[in-house]
């Protein structure tokens, strides 16, 4: 892997630029066999410089002409206005590069933590990643929280130390931070080669050789390194051979070298492609995006030691009707299976899928099944029907490069693809199957929207239909109590960025204060007399009724009793009391809000031979179970829920004190691991609208929570008077 004729391509025109939709053919045919390719995902916080890493790669490998800049909004990732206008990426782009003969798909994700679903998208869609830690900054809750979500999924990792161009930038503290945070078997394959102040090359540990990096980014020069540079990388030399020894299939390597013996160099190699591939070594390789220090040396460990498409784990399929089912290995002559991980609306071209595809070949004019199963409680109904496929694109951020043809373990985009959103699955018309959906984030931010004018409304729902389809994030919810259009989203940025697509697409809208559902019941029982009487000529409107009101246990529901007696209402007109009763329960007595948990008892009535109906009792009942409550005392009741907050141990104080404060029962702390704790509480709903972005501050970003639905409870008087207010 550290071998000294690591070249990185020479520099050929750029075929397309990030402004572009639609780009010329590339000379080049896109891979044939999956061992071609290598999927991965850059992974790191906001500000760690993995847009400007891909830049750097792009440049350097001939695919762009020059590196765009983020200020000016030119990179090839980010050309998405919401990335622009944040300075930071917002969604999953696609930015392949080729180096030595293979496809490396770079799959740059977000790294703020509003867009883990995006990441989470992009990791789905990678057999690897590259952790990228700026040399410069600390590694913060948010890196070790990004760290996690790699290591949920199980992909293998390199470690890449950025912004070695930056005057404050210390390898040796970042290195030492890497370990700390991420485990003793994240090691150099390099060391920084300094004169000065300044970073001038890279010196291979395994290999002994140094390359050195001229001003301006042009290709590094190769020398062996002198005694000086040798005897100075000893110490981390050793340190590196025994951790690679110790990742070993071969026991038999640590006596060797504990006795003295040279162990060969491509031993080592390939003892350390192997524990990479397998994810349980973690290499670590600086970089500077700027003068393209250790981009040859980067895209070395990315070729030679990251897995190929063959090598990683597959997700589950099923049958449409769920039953379980092979899944295909990945070979282009297999049956064909991929799955949209994101989803884009373009103006000219329409929605526009990302599709990495894990079995079979893909070419223009194939009929396909698209399939999507599992997400409608985030507002995506369970969908199946039959496409053809009528383009065909290797993706370069959002510009498009007409392929003839795509393999499985590559990444290909598709427009025109009717319904697809992203999670879908994308197979065989003939054999269609559905792939188990990746874990999606739970949305704990509400924003109500409303559309500015009547008229507004039907572009309002369109236009949700169609960014709702490409963020799995997002949860779209009508509220059949408050009759809200409710979007749950990740936090503050994320609510932006969706508002912002749906603006874009021409939606005048405004975001309004959420309304707490809450409820209402009688807290004593009362008596309610409903006289509905009226005479216009001919058939008038005759019903008369009295009723009982007593409450009933929260979640008791609602029951009705008759205890008439002699036919004084008759038999067809109870029920039409009843209807009443309920359809004015449902607007409420008091605030407007549904009432619930009661017992309305009829004791007695009149009625007329002609002029009662079911209209006139309907009427009574409910004017009936208004003057009850006028008579009586109700009380409003508020949904609390069931909240499990995750925070290190230094927040725990302060967070369990903030709950206090937001009327909470603390129910119980556990530990979840590490320094980890779990903290339960019983909150209003209330207390939670903001509690996804007010956790976040109060905890550095560390903190995590989730949320279920307990029961209602009465609102404390306080409370109550300013939700009658309101």
């Amino acid at each position: 892997m550290p071998a000294k004729d690591a070249k990185v391509p020479a520099k050929t025109a750029a075929r397309g630029t990030s402004e572009l939709r639609r780009a010329d053919a590339s000379d080049a045919l896109p891979p044939e066999q999956p061992e071609q390719i290598r999927n991965v995902a850059l992974v790191g916080r906001s500000g760690s410089g993995k847009t400007m890493l891909a830049e750097a790669l792009l440049a350097a490998t001939g695919a762009i002409s020059r590196k765009g800049s983020i200020t000016e909004g030119t990179t090839v990732g980010d050309s998405e206005p919401a990335a622009i206008h944040q300075q930071r990426s917002v969604a999953l782009s696609v930015v392949p590069v080729t180096a030595g003969g293979i496809k490396v798909n770079l799959l740059d994700t977000p790294g703020y933590p509003d867009f883990v679903g995006e990441l989470r998208a992009g990791l789905r869609a990678a057999d690897a990643a590259l952790f990228v830690v700026s040399a410069v900054d600390a590694i913060d809750a948010a890196t070790t929280a990004l760290w996690g979500e790699c290591q949920r999924v199980g992909v293998p990792r390199a470690v890449v130390i950025s912004r070695l161009d930056h005057p404050r930038a210390d390898f040796d503290a970042a290195l030492e931070r890497c370990q700390k945070a991420f485990g003793d078997a994240t090691l150099p394959l390099y060391l920084p080669v300094t004169k000065g102040a300044q970073v001038i090359g890279l010196l291979g540990l395994l290999s002994g050789t140094v390359s050195d990096q001229p001003a301006g980014g042009e290709l590094p020069g190769y020398r062996d390194a002198d005694d000086v540079e040798r005897v100075a990388s000893e110490a981390a030399r050793g340190a590196l051979i025994e951790g690679i020894i110790a990742e070993s299939e071969d026991e038999s390597l640590m006596d060797r070298y504990l006795g003295g013996e040279e162990i060969p160099p491509d031993v080592l190699v390939s003892d350390l492609e192997t524990a990479v591939a397998r994810g349980s070594f973690h290499p670590v390789v600086a970089t500077s995006a700027e003068t393209g220090l250790g981009l040859a040396e980067l895209l070395d460990v990315v070729t030679r030691a990251f897995p190929s498409p063959t090598e990683h784990a597959r997700p589950s399929v099923t049958l449409l009707d769920g039953s379980p089912a092979a899944t295909p290995d990945c070979d282009p002559a297999g049956p064909l299976l991929g799955e949209v991980v994101r989803t884009t609306t373009d103006p000219f071209l329409g929605r526009v899928c990302l599709v990495r595809l894990f079995s079979g070949t893909l070419r223009e004019d194939t009929a396909v099944h698209v399939a999507g199963h599992g997400l409608a409680d985030r507002g995506h109904a369970d969908h199946d029907s039959d496409e053809r496929v009528s383009h065909l694109y290797s993706p370069l951020g959002s510009s498009l490069r007409p392929v003839p043809y795509s393999v499985a373990g590559d990444i290909c985009a598709l427009t025109k693809l009717g319904p697809a959103e992203t999670g879908d699955t994308v197979s065989a018309k003939d054999f269609p199957l559905l792939i188990q959906p990746w874990e999606m984030p739970e949305p704990l931010l509400p924003v109500a929207v409303e559309a500015a004018s009547h008229g507004d409304e039907d572009v309002l729902a369109r236009s949700l239909g169609k960014v709702a389809a490409g963020d799995p994030a997002l949860r779209v919810e009508r509220n059949a109590e408050t009759h809200q259009l409710i979007l749950w989203c990740m936090g503050e940025a994320h609510a932006d960025v969706v508002l912002g697509r749906l603006r874009e697409q021409g939606v005048n809208l405004q975001t309004v204060d959420v309304v707490t559902p809450l409820r209402e019941t009688f807290a004593a029982p009362a008596t309610g007399h409903g006289r509905h009487v009226k005479q216009s000529g001919g058939h008038g409107q005759y019903a008369v009724c009295d009723i009982e009101v007593e409450p009933l246990d929260r979640g008791a529901g609602f029951e009705f009793v008759d205890k008439t007696v002699g036919g004084v209402i008759p038999g067809p007109f109870i029920s039409s009391v009843e209807k009443g009763v309920r359809a004015q329960m449902q607007k409420g007595v008091s605030a407007g809000f549904p009432v619930v948990d009661i017992r309305v008892t009829l004791l007695g009535g009149k009625a007329h031979s002609v002029d009662s109906s079911d209209a006139a009792f309907q009427a009574a009942g409910a004017l009936a179970l208004r003057e009850a409550a006028a008579a009586g005392r109700i009380q409003l009741l508020e949904p609390v829920s069931a909240a499990t907050i995750s925070v290190s141990e230094e927040h725990v104080g302060a967070v369990m004190s903030d709950l206090s404060s937001r009327r909470a029962r603390l129910t119980g702390t556990t530990s979840a691991g590490g320094d980890l704790t779990e903290i339960s509480a019983e909150v209003p709903d209330q207390e939670l609208l903001r509690y996804a972005i007010e956790l976040r501050a109060l905890t550095a970003g560390s903190g995590r929570f989730s949320r279920s639905y307990l029961r209602h409870e009465p609102v404390p008087a306080a409370a109550a008077r300013a939700a009658a207010k309101d």
